[in-house]
């Protein structure tokens, strides 16, 4: 059943918006291009909360991202937006692979935005260069898990493997410590897309391989930073963080010992912030290391960041296991 469309403008109040939106409306912008942007702010405001309990807290980030996603623009058989002041979209929309047709604007903001890290790059203070994420690729802005990969002692690597490479961060800073060959995987095709971008300009001879965690082989060095948190994925930035019944996190530590080279190390580098949540312990996850054959040589610790609320302790590790 196609959901009831009412055309709005500036004359919209944001409390009937939320209140419309609410009840499944779809709310089709035809009014200047900045005004909706202020609504959908205003809006975003009412629905602001952070319940303590994390299970509540998601599902109220669910509800507000459904509210927030009735209202809605119109892309052009152009990839133009027709409405007054509106920003020339076409790139965006073209990168983030988008259609023609009514779109959330979130989503369409969410395209601009990509565009934008895209195009200018997010600077990595430990490589020396600037990453440039793609649209559904986690942009590297905290890059307190890349300092742990450039700073943890190196093994004698001739190979290296970056399981869930992304946009290809870590795999470029174990090229730029010296690794002869980097082979980085993902299963995401925009990711892979994404790391031989970066790769191609700052590691050349490194590898990127469309595949469910490990290439064939063995290696000296397999580096992953899975996503930290156990829980379903509700987007493609989702799928960064929300690690669905911690699959990737158990396929790692399952594969690990076989795809290690005698005497080889396996990175891991994970938040305890699901510790912090009441959602893994730290007896689990040892467990988990004990279970797939592998022991921990090492633990290094980032400095603690200067954030305040939740996150204020928060500790992001790197483990090094061996066989």
């Amino acid at each position: 059943m196609e959901p009831r469309i009412e055309i709005v403008g500036a004359d919209l109040r944001p409390d009937m918006a939320v209140r419309l939106a609410s009840q499944g409306v779809g709310l089709l912008w035809r009014d200047d291009f900045p005004a909706a942007r202020r609504l959908l702010a205003a809006m975003s405001r009412r629905l602001a909360s952070r319940p303590a309990d994390f299970y509540r807290y998601r599902q109220s980030r669910r509800n507000r991202a459904r509210v927030l996603g009735m209202l809605l623009v119109e892309i052009g058989p152009d990839l133009r937006i027709d409405l007054p002041r509106a920003p020339d979209v076409r790139a965006a929309v073209e990168e983030a692979h988008g259609r023609p047709g009514r779109t959330p604007l979130t989503e369409l903001l969410g395209m601009l935005s990509a565009h934008e890290w895209r195009v200018k790059g997010v600077p990595v203070e430990a490589l020396g260069a600037r990453i440039h994420p793609h649209y559904g690729v986690f942009a590297p802005t905290r890059q307190d898990y890349v300092d742990l990969v450039a700073a943890a002692p190196l093994p004698d690597v001739r190979l290296a493997f970056d399981i869930g490479t992304g946009t290809g961060v870590l795999a470029a800073i174990l090229a730029r410590r010296g690794v002869p060959l980097v082979v980085a995987t993902d299963i995401s095709p925009a990711a892979v897309a994404c790391a031989r971008d970066n790769l191609r300009r700052l590691a050349p001879r490194a590898e990127v391989l469309e595949t469910d965690l490990f290439p064939a082989g063995r290696a000296d060095l397999l580096v992953c930073n899975p996503p930290w948190l156990p829980g379903s994925a509700h987007s493609s930035l989702d799928a960064a963080v929300f690690d669905p019944r911690s699959r990737m996190l158990t396929g790692f530590l399952a594969g690990a010992a076989e795809h290690l080279a005698e005497g080889g190390e396996a990175w891991l580098v994970l938040s305890d912030l699901a510790e912090l949540l009441g959602l893994r312990t730290r007896e689990d996850l040892l467990t988990r290391f004990a279970a797939a054959g592998l022991t921990v040589a090492d633990r290094l610790d980032a400095p603690p960041r200067r954030v305040t609320g939740p996150r204020a302790e928060e500790v992001v590790s790197l483990w090094r296991l061996r066989r």
